[in-house]
């Protein structure tokens, strides 16, 4: 802990975080870490609404941020970015209305499915879902871009047919008066990781996690929060303390039971690489 506290001492701030769209896991996430800061830390974190994970590591290059949230799949293996843990687990959620005839995804061919915003991580992994799974976008099914929001009234109102997005589960979003039918995604879990070498999760979506939703399966997405090489050791130390002292301010009570916030969770980055500096925090203050 006195490692901690030394960073705290002499980490500067603000910390420029990108985050997401407003009510979404990342946004979510990004505020409480701030709120943490500002009461555990003497460095102090500045959220950045952005569009998502790709948005997101763009300004994290061009040196516009100094940290971001990010979905591991949309991290190029060309990056300077290091990691300084993992977060929280993303579910890509497909949902269709109930009366819809759709079952699964390739009876989306020659229908319209909306895939979130283009910055978005989600849309990204959303395409390579399609094209896992034999589908073209733009050729063989017709791909529109909107928030999340936006997207709910487009599918209620009948002006697309799906609707596919990343988030905690529930979704705080879904505070629109409708029901939704979710498309299991199971069986696409390992075809996808063959066909882009990312080792996708399967993760499980309880019945009734929506009014009237089925129990299903779906790919999962680690979150990662990143920062660039310039960020200091203190302060990467200082939020790497937050990260794993303050987990349970970090996780929202509603998600209590699908993410945590532990060692082995946190160290678990994948292919990118820990920050040296926050290596040394979880490795010297906790075994």
């Amino acid at each position: 802990m006195a490692l901690a506290s030394a960073g705290c001492a002499s980490a500067v701030g603000p910390v420029r975080l990108g985050s997401a769209q407003p009510r979404g896991q990342f946004h979510h996430f990004a505020s409480a870490l701030a709120a943490a800061a500002a009461s555990h830390s003497r460095i102090r974190i500045e959220p950045v609404v952005t569009q998502g994970s790709v948005t997101n590591l763009r300004l994290l290059a061009h040196g516009d941020i100094d940290a971001a949230l990010v979905l591991g799949d949309s991290v190029p293996e060309s990056t300077r970015a290091l990691a300084i843990g993992r977060v929280h687990e993303c579910y890509i959620q497909v949902a269709v209305r109930p009366d819809s005839p759709i079952s699964r995804l390739g009876d989306l061919r020659g229908r319209r499915i909306d895939l979130g915003l283009p910055g978005s991580g989600s849309a990204r992994t959303g395409v390579r879902l399609l094209h896992t799974t034999g589908l073209r976008p733009g050729i063989d099914v017709t791909v529109e871009h909107r928030a999340l929001t936006a997207a709910v009234r487009a599918l209620r109102n009948r002006e697309v047919d799906a609707i596919l997005w990343g988030d905690e589960v529930p979704t705080p979003a879904f505070d629109l008066p409708m029901r939704l039918r979710l498309l299991d995604l199971a069986d696409w879990v390992i075809p996808m990781h063959r066909r882009f070498g990312y080792p996708y999760d399967q993760v499980r979506v309880p019945m009734n996690t929506y009014p009237g939703s089925t129990a299903i399966d779906t790919v999962g997405v680690p979150t990662l929060l990143l920062t660039s090489p310039h960020l200091t050791n203190s302060t990467v130390t200082a939020i790497a303390e937050l990260l794993l002292n303050y987990g349970d301010k970090l996780v929202p009570t509603h998600t209590i039971s699908f993410q945590f916030l532990d060692r082995r969770w946190l160290v678990g980055t994948g292919q990118v690489p820990l920050h040296p500096a926050a290596a040394a925090y979880y490795r010297t203050g906790h075994g």
